[in-house]
């Protein structure tokens, strides 16, 4: 249930990406336009979690995970009968709103039911099956879409928000004792926030994550570019390549469920980091002599990859552990970070792409460096101090 409500959200965002083009001549608009059917959706996705993770440490995971799932279905349907393009970016924002209940309050669950080392094995299994759902998204979305036009990936989307609501409500029981008092919602939101923030080795474990993601979507920001536009391959062999990426990032996440208990999550943590930066300057060696070719620029990228499934989840499961009682303003906190500050990279490497892929690399390897940079800091020298 877990895996099924957590991969709601990337679910609905790729979806739809192959329709965005068409849009342009039924709804008569501007690309820059329809593209804000994507863009505000990954603001609101962002956004959204800084309010469900402090709300569910006040009022219980339950309720608020089917509040989420609730008003996901209907973005849903507003998508699906939408007459104009406003509207159907107004849906869509409410869609990134409702969907992303389950990202927050499914790590929060997991934090509920096992200790931190444990709960980097679960989210670590938790995201290595979630991948699987923006993988296949953009093929179902494509054939959806050649055969029934835009509004079947719509109907899907809705039909699988039924079915997912449907078994959550008798499956999905409260894992979290709500605070006790009169304390309202802001206050709660505001107040859970600041607890953690206050919290050395929490900074440490979010900006890890933040940092190890933002190398992975500085790639997704810049990679098409290199490949189409300097390499001159079709769009094709770029998805065909993808695969490698997405297989060592499940590879990762498998690897952190089996050895999380072993060696416990700081090490792969440590481990994971070193991993990612050692492809980035792979990368950047590659770009700097000339030699990137397809094979090598996601040859270089598996391993930015593989080290990615080492260290987020297991960067995730510290987040949330620093403090149980606010596990839910953790997730929220850090899952917005990580989306902020890696759509900031991703926009960066675009504004610096032109005649090499050097600037890829490069931007790649900074944020692969501040990664265990943040994590020694916060984690190992002031969260040490602290404790």
């Amino acid at each position: 249930m877990l895996i099924a409500v957590t991969a709601i959200g990337p679910l609905s965002l790729n979806i739809f990406v192959p329709s965005m083009p068409g849009l342009m001549r039924v709804f008569g608009a501007e690309y820059t336009v329809v593209q804000l059917t994507l863009t505000l959706y990954m603001l609101g996705l962002a956004v959204a979690q800084l309010a469900y993770g402090p709300l569910s440490d006040r009022w219980g995971r339950r309720p608020v995970l089917l509040a989420g799932l609730g008003l996901y279905l209907l973005g849903t349907a507003l998508c699906l009968v939408a007459p104009t393009i406003e509207v159907l970016i107004a849906g869509r924002v409410v869609q990134a709103v409702g969907g992303c209940a389950g990202l927050v309050v499914g790590r929060a669950i997991v934090r509920d039911l096992y200790q931190r080392d444990r709960a980097a094995s679960v989210l670590a299994y938790v995201t290595m099956a979630m991948v699987v759902a923006p993988m296949l998204a953009p093929t179902i979305g494509g054939f959806l879409d050649d055969l029934f036009g835009w509004q079947a990936s719509f109907a899907f989307l809705l039909a699988v928000g039924v079915i997912v609501l449907g078994a959550a409500v008798p499956l999905l029981h409260e894992t979290h004792r709500p605070e006790a008092g009169s304390i309202g919602a802001t206050r709660a939101l505001l107040a859970g926030f600041a607890r953690v923030l206050a919290i050395p080795a929490f900074l440490g474990y979010a900006l890890q994550v933040a940092f190890t993601t933002s190398a992975f979507f500085t790639f997704l920001g810049g990679a098409p570019y290199v490949m189409v536009r300097l390499m001159g391959r079709p769009a094709s062999e770029y998805g065909l390549y993808f695969v490698l990426i997405s297989g060592a990032y499940m590879a990762g996440n498998f690897a952190t469920g089996r050895l999380s208990l072993r060696f416990g999550a700081d090490r792969l943590i440590a481990v994971g980091t070193m991993v990612s930066l050692f492809g980035t300057v792979l990368l950047v060696g590659l770009a700097g002599g000339g030699l990137m070719t397809p094979l090598s620029l996601f040859g270089a990228m598996a391993f930015v990859s593989f080290g990615n499934g080492l260290s987020v989840a297991s960067g995730l499961a510290g987040a949330v552990s620093v403090d149980p009682r606010h596990a839910g303003a953790a997730s929220g906190l850090a899952g917005f970070l990580q989306m902020a500050i890696a759509a900031g990279f991703s926009w960066l490497v675009g504004a610096l792409l032109a005649e090499t892929a050097l600037p890829l690399a490069l931007v790649m390897a900074t944020a692969a460096a501040l990664a265990p940079a943040a994590y020694l800091v916060g984690v190992r020298v002031l969260g040490a101090a602290s404790r």
